[in-house]
């Protein structure tokens, strides 16, 4: 069974969200790639201190990881059948338990890429994470 939900405000609008965060991002580090310190955080512990150093050039990973999940959870937005529910979808309640999951997406997809737009600009400037980072990332 084929199913389409249709696109709403809220997915225009959260879609809109990530392609700034995702376009910023990429702007943002070719603009300012030459200030930037040779070597950058690579990871950071549960302190949010950096426990590994790296080379400028892994800057490029947490934007080329945070495309691949964005459209990776576009391409999983158009399956509702495939989605896990967690209730039995019958003809009356189908558009309805859909348009919920497909707006959970939405914002779990902005939020990941809200949260690797700040990892990323983050290890660029070369700082530690901020101690309210993890508890609001968890």
């Amino acid at each position: 069974m084929s199913v389409k939900i249709e696109r709403s405000r809220y997915d225009v609008i959260v879609n809109l969200g990530c392609l700034i965060l995702l376009s910023a991002t990429i702007i943002y580090l070719a603009a300012n790639w030459k200030n930037f310190p040779e070597k950058i955080p690579g990871h950071y512990n549960i302190m949010g201190e950096v426990d590994r150093w790296g080379n400028k050039g892994e800057l490029l990973i947490l934007p080329i990881v945070t495309w691949i999940m964005y459209f990776g959870m576009t391409v999983l937005e158009h399956y509702p059948q495939n989605w896990n529910t967690g209730v039995a979808v019958t003809e009356k309640n189908t558009e309805r338990v859909y348009r919920v999951l497909k707006n959970m997406i939405g914002t779990l997809k902005f939020v990941v890429v809200g949260i690797f737009t700040f990892l990323s600009i983050n290890s660029a400037l070369a700082e530690p994470l901020p101690v309210w980072f993890l508890p609001a990332a968890d």
